[in-house]
């Protein structure tokens, strides 16, 4: 079947990254996959079952995603990462664990409980130095003891890092680590016992750090088969003097030619006149733009693949399309497929380098592709 556009999510690298970093973990820590966000851009109803097969949890930001997983008939824990408001506390299930980080979502939990019966386990955000969600250390003990009124159970704590992975340089992270230390002494004070589930890592921690394992390893973009950042590979480089683990991208993203056009040296293409040419050309308009997730910014600077070779971006990218200059590729005829992120035959274009043109992360990049931009799971 012909598309103007689709992702392609190969089922087969998501689950050998998966094991890649399992073998690096400690024994005994739990592997819990990120799908929040429609798995990073990659699709969650393709992705998530695939993880759920291959982790021990899933995590989201919301309790929206968490309903979708269960609609999916995912049967796996799940931990909300994110802020839940009261009107979107409904049709949890006891294996939904909930992220805190204030009384006040403490008391909406208790009133779910009073309503439903259900009281959702409870993990305790700590304030380690990120400055985003958490609660101060000092503040810890008061809702362990807020919690136990509501007859809610705390089960977990966690934390998250705020420069791990864009510096060579850990010391901060080190300094985290010590604070999330203490935190956990004043929650098991406060306990009287350890929580069951405590977890710092991200992927680059995951990737560096064993001493953040804890009982649970929280990984994301690694999982996609992406290095959070150019920084955490060289850091692995510089510690085990070779290079990265052989991450693999889940993601190729594909659109095909939908018209072919000749335009006169001297002619211009696109709003504001952005792109001259300098000789006869031969332009391949392709049905995908900014609607779609592919950065305006790209535009004169980025290139596609078809038949095999890089074909630079020209002109501005539109709301839904695109041309690009195919004048050098021979026998390119309307259906043809074209790779905007991904490999084909020899030549790659990757979710890395299209960040870097158009200033900013991988994370981001990936998970701007419209959910609209049908997804099909292969191998």
């Amino acid at each position: 079947m012909l598309r103007s556009q689709w992702v392609e999510i190969s089922a087969g690298s998501l689950a050998r990254n998966l094991a890649g970093i399992r073998g690096l973990m400690s024994r005994d820590a739990l592997l819990v996959a990120v799908v929040k966000a429609n798995a990073y851009g990659h699709g969650v109803d393709q992705v998530a079952p695939v993880a759920a097969a291959h982790a021990d949890w899933l995590a989201v930001h919301s309790a929206e995603e968490a309903r979708h997983l269960r609609q999916l008939g995912l049967k796996a824990p799940i931990l909300i990462m994110g802020f839940v408001a009261p009107d979107e506390l409904r049709d949890l299930d006891r294996e939904v664990h909930v992220t805190v980080s204030s009384p006040e979502v403490l008391g909406w939990l208790g009133d779910y409980r009073r309503r439903t019966g259900i009281g959702l386990p409870v993990h305790l955000k700590v304030e380690t130095g990120t400055n985003r969600q958490g609660v101060a250390i000092g503040e810890l003990g008061g809702l362990v003891r807020t919690a136990s009124k509501k007859d809610l159970e705390v089960v977990g704590l966690a934390s998250h890092f705020a420069n791990i992975e864009d510096t060579l340089e850990h010391d901060f992270a080190r300094q985290q680590l010590e604070s999330f230390r203490r935190a956990l002494v004043e929650v098991e004070g406060a306990l009287g016992h350890a929580p069951q589930f405590v977890h710092a890592s991200c992927s680059a921690a995951a990737l560096l750090f064993r001493e953040t394992d804890f009982s649970m390893v929280r990984v994301g973009i690694s999982m996609y088969g992406h290095w959070p950042s150019r920084e955490t590979q060289l850091s692995w480089i510089l510690e085990h003097g070779r290079d990265g683990l052989p991450l693999r991208p889940v993601l190729s993203w594909k659109s095909v030619v939908g018209q072919l056009k000749d335009v006169r040296q001297g002619e211009t293409v696109g709003y504001g006149r952005s792109w001259t040419a300098r000789r006869s050309t031969r332009l391949a308009v392709l049905p995908v733009g900014y609607s779609d997730g592919y950065s305006r910014a790209l535009g004169n600077r980025s290139l596609v693949i078809i038949r095999g070779s890089r074909a630079p971006v020209v002109g501005r990218v539109c709301m839904n399309i695109m041309m690009v200059d195919v004048t050098d590729i021979p026998g390119v005829v309307v259906g043809d497929e074209v790779v905007l992120i991904g490999r084909q035959e020899d030549a790659a274009v990757t979710a890395e380098e299209l960040a870097g043109l158009s200033g900013t992360i991988n994370y981001e990049l990936l998970a701007r592709i419209s959910p609209s931009v049908p997804r099909l799971l292969v191998d």
